[in-house]
């Protein structure tokens, strides 16, 4: 009987012994899928918002959005308030986003063909015109593309213009894509977000089980109209005597930064925060009409204003990136150079964009002064010749921007393109970044200098200055 109590004590006190060594060396279940985690390259999460002004968060200064997630995120990642996107209509900008090229590269230049097509829009030859479109993307590498060498595994959900999900070399997707019905910009993928973000927490469970990197573009149609944010939100800005419509819009972008937090808050859970690069950005900017719901104003979306294409661009990687607020322009062509860098992957000489990695590693300065844009008519003409339907570019060097506007075809929103006829306007953005004053004739050196810098950008063959 004696023997046997020893027997137990001893036992006892070994199992003891054996959770107290592991409690102290913490070797948690979550702990040593985070040491699983960083033997391999960064995951990486690619968050767009669609459609959200660039001062539209908290951390911008907007005193009344609440975007407490991405704040988090911004304060714990490398961000830069001064970002820009180079076109500001939703399909070129994320086509730049998904390849690293400019839109007069990649040729995706705008969202649909001409509606003037014989046949209209129901017409056989837009159809056709449409997979011409799309057919694009395969003459390109893809971000999901480059990444494959280092064994990532892709997942595609919300906005998605070129086709199928696999058009764009993702694995998986939720996109079926034209002609599939509803196949314009992302059929189911739409859903995510709105209906919760399921399919990719079950996607990140598949790929970490298979001990692989994943790959996540996350693009959710938010806060893009239609406006319709959950009442609970709603009510918090319904009674500020804002306009229905902007009362709307701000509960949009707090119902998009919720499904943020929802990812972020999983990958911690998960031990995988460390060890995931989380890239933040807008496909375009955003201004509510105050008298129309689910309308925007000129100057914002589809213009070359900062309204349209300024966007906050964060990088987060705890396990490699101090947390930094940086003050230099950083543009959306630098993504996938960043990406590719961070995954250990090389960069394809033919990018235009910066790889950035060692910088935001390091906290050494960025060596680049001028960033260009460039902004095609909604609807395209000629699909082989990029400049048919060229309106703007711009260029900014330190606190200058200069505008120009071009004589390409636009059959549509002409409402919105009211600059369209006007010669170059140069704006001091540091001291005016709502683009107030017009200082074209006050410093026509300058306005020399930066046409000069477009020209050498790349030259034009067709398109006329309007001056």
């Amino acid at each position: 009987m004696i023997k046997l109590i020893i027997q137990r004590t001893c036992l006892a006190i070994t199992l003891v012994a054996v959770a107290a060594c592991s409690h102290i060396g913490g070797k948690t279940d979550t702990d040593i899928a985070a040491e699983n985690q960083n033997k391999r390259p960064p995951n990486i999460l690619l968050i767009l918002s669609d459609d959200h002004a660039w001062n539209d968060y908290s951390f911008m200064g907007h005193e009344i959005v609440k975007t407490p997630n991405i704040d988090k995120l911004a304060n714990e990642g490398v961000t830069f308030k001064r970002g820009y996107v180079p076109t500001s209509l939703c399909r070129p900008s994320l086509a730049t986003i998904a390849t690293g090229l400019y839109a007069y590269q990649h040729g995706i230049t705008g969202n649909d063909p001409s509606r003037l097509l014989p046949g209209g829009k129901k017409g056989e030859l837009y159809a056709q015109q449409r997979a011409e479109i799309i057919a694009k993307i395969d003459q390109v590498d893809t971000l999901a593309e480059l990444l494959k060498p280092k064994g990532y595994v892709s997942l595609q959900t919300g906005k998605w213009w070129e086709g199928n999900y696999s058009r764009g070399g993702f694995d998986e997707g939720m996109t079926r894509g034209f002609p599939q019905k509803g196949g314009r910009h992302g059929d189911d993928g739409l859903k995510i977000g709105r209906s919760g973000v399921k399919p990719i927490t079950d996607f990140i469970d598949r790929t970490v089980e298979q001990e692989k990197p994943f790959f996540v573009w996350y693009a959710p149609f938010m806060p893009h109209t239609p406006h319709t944010p959950p009442q609970r939100i709603y009510k918090k800005y319904q009674n500020l005597g804002l306009a229905e419509s902007v009362a709307k819009y701000y509960a949009m972008i707090e119902w998009f930064d919720e499904t943020n937090g929802q990812l972020f808050n999983y990958l911690e859970e998960k031990g995988l925060k460390d060890n995931t690069l989380i890239v933040y950005v807008s496909d375009n900017g955003w201004i509510s009409n105050p008298q129309q719901t689910d309308r925007f104003l000129p100057k914002s979306k589809q213009s070359p204003n900062e309204s349209g294409v300024r966007t906050p661009i964060i990088y987060s990687l705890p396990s490699q990136f101090p947390a930094q607020m940086r003050e230099e322009m950083t543009s959306s062509i630098d993504i996938v150079p960043t990406v590719l860098g961070a995954a250990g992957l090389p960069v394809p000489k033919d990018l235009p964009g910066l790889n950035l990695f060692s910088q935001l590693k390091n906290k050494t300065p960025i060596w680049r002064d001028t960033i260009f844009g460039e902004g095609f008519a909604h609807d395209m003409d000629d699909l082989n010749k990029p400049e048919s339907t060229l309106m703007y570019r711009w260029v900014i060097d330190g606190d200058w921007k200069l505008i120009v506007s071009y004589d390409g075809k636009n059959v549509s929103y002409q409402k919105y393109h009211d600059q369209i006829n006007q010669p170059p306007r140069l704006f001091n953005v540091t001291n005016d970044p709502y683009e107030q004053n017009n200082l074209a004739a006050q410093h026509p050196q300058i306005v020399a200098k930066l046409k000069r810098k477009l020209e050498e950008w790349y030259p034009l063959n067709e398109r006329k200055m309007i001056e």
